[in-house]
């Protein structure tokens, strides 16, 4: 089979070549559109439901959120198995799907049973999907550089102008914000003066709540003119909280400045965000959307950034501390060094052991020829360029030079013990 394939080719020389060059041109192009990553994404198959119950202990989370969830998951199709966590005032359940399972399949799956567990959880309890990224896709770090802005100023500008900016990048899943203040009203009750007007905790929220909202009326016309009616009646400032009306005793109004006291803080936090040991800072985690290219999605937020970066504070810029195209970059390098070093050491010892150009020359094509042909499987098989693969193809790459060294070597030799006579009748053949 090998010998009339090789005799085949041989007398088709032409269609060797233009198979080989198609195979080249396919291969270019494999590689430019192939994915490019720093890190192997091994992670499993799976969507995260998290759920919010704040002030609850891991007891409870287990007994009336994590457990009613996870026995109402279970069955569903390609699931490999559940697995739970619960803590304090949270609740995570991973749903491990099997590994060919699309993960937007999956996650309509999930979404469709959750969609019935209401009547199992306690009032005001709603799961939420987790982002649709892998364990690897924190690809980019970045803070703010904000000198003159407190920690709550910063992370006001974060949370409501860059992280929906960067949002929109394609190939985006999320913008996890960290670090600084999260600014809120916080009223401080005082329980003498709650016994004495004869109120509770309860009915403080609820006026505070009522008193958020803004109401609608209806449109009527007035001299061929139509008016629309509304009230207002959101919150603005700390003034607004202090006069809001509890109740009222006597024709009087009780109001919220007369049970207590209403000030600007931030949400109780578990930790903090340093950097370099300078100080508390500001910023964000930029999360890939699984199968995206990780080279491109990042070349995408970066000049995002520079767009963003227009409309920020005067003396605001961003400060990049964690950047994988660096790592993508060197490796890419790696293998480009690697294959010209290699093509150049084989042209060389073809060349002073046979010295025969042609022999050399033949090396010279085989080598990219390969290595574009491993991307077009690359591709195939929707494997991303990493670490791993791009190793894998570096260390191929003498293995190839081995081959092609042996067999150039092996067919020279064998021509030159060709007598004219012999030679003469293998041309009349052709």
């Amino acid at each position: 089979m090998i010998e009339k394939l090789i005799s085949y080719s041989l007398r088709n020389r032409v269609m060797v070549l233009i198979i080989a060059a198609g195979l080249f041109g396919w291969g270019v192009y494999s590689v430019q559109t192939n994915k490019i990553d720093a890190i192997p994404d091994l992670s499993e198959n799976q969507v995260i439901i998290f759920t919010e119950w704040m002030g609850r202990s891991p007891q409870i989370i287990e007994d009336q959120v994590t457990y009613p969830l996870v026995t109402n998951l279970q069955g569903l199709p390609e699931v490999k198995y559940v697995r739970a966590s619960s803590m304090f005032g949270m609740s995570f359940i991973y749903v491990i799907f099997e590994d060919d399972t699309d993960i937007y399949w999956a996650r309509q799956r999930v979404l469709e049973r959750l969609s019935s567990v209401d009547e199992l959880l306690p009032e005001g309890v709603s799961p939420t999907l987790g982002p649709d990224g892998t364990g690897v896709g924190h690809i980019l770090w970045y803070t703010l550089d904000a000198p003159g802005l407190d920690l709550g100023e910063q992370r006001a500008i974060q949370d409501w102008y860059v992280k929906f900016a960067l949002q929109n990048v394609p190939g985006v899943s999320e913008i996890a914000s960290f670090g600084g203040q999260v600014k809120q009203y916080e009223i401080s009750l005082d329980p003498n003066k709650l016994s004495y007007y004869q109120l509770s905790v309860p009915e403080v929220i609820a006026a505070v709540r009522a008193n958020n909202n803004e109401a609608g009326g209806r449109k009527f016309e007035m001299s061929d003119i139509g008016y629309i009616i509304k009230t207002s009646g959101y919150i603005e400032s700390m003034e607004d909280i202090a006069l809001i009306p509890v109740a009222i005793q006597g024709a009087v109004p009780v109001r919220v400045q007369d049970v207590g006291s209403v000030q600007l803080s931030g949400e109780s936090r578990l930790g903090i965000f340093d950097l370099n040991g300078e100080g508390e800072v500001v910023g964000g985690i930029v999360v890939m959307r699984y199968g995206e290219n990780a080279d491109e999605v990042i070349e995408n937020v970066k000049e995002k950034m520079e767009e963003v970066a227009l409309g920020l504070p005067k003396g605001v810029e961003f400060n990049i501390v964690y950047d994988r195209s660096g790592l993508i970059n060197e490796s890419i390098d790696s293998v480009k060094k690697t294959l010209i070093e290699e093509m150049i050491v084989a042209s060389i010892i073809v060349i002073i052991f046979l010295f025969h150009w042609r022999s050399a020359f033949i090396i010279l094509i085989q080598l990219p020829l390969s290595i574009a042909i491993g991307f077009i499987l690359l591709n195939a098989f929707d494997i991303s360029s990493n670490i791993m693969s791009l190793t894998g193809i570096a260390l191929s790459i003498g293995v190839i030079v081995d081959d092609a060294i042996v067999m150039v070597e092996n067919a020279y030799r064998r021509l030159a013990e060709v007598s004219p006579n012999e030679e003469l009748r293998i041309k009349n053949e052709e």
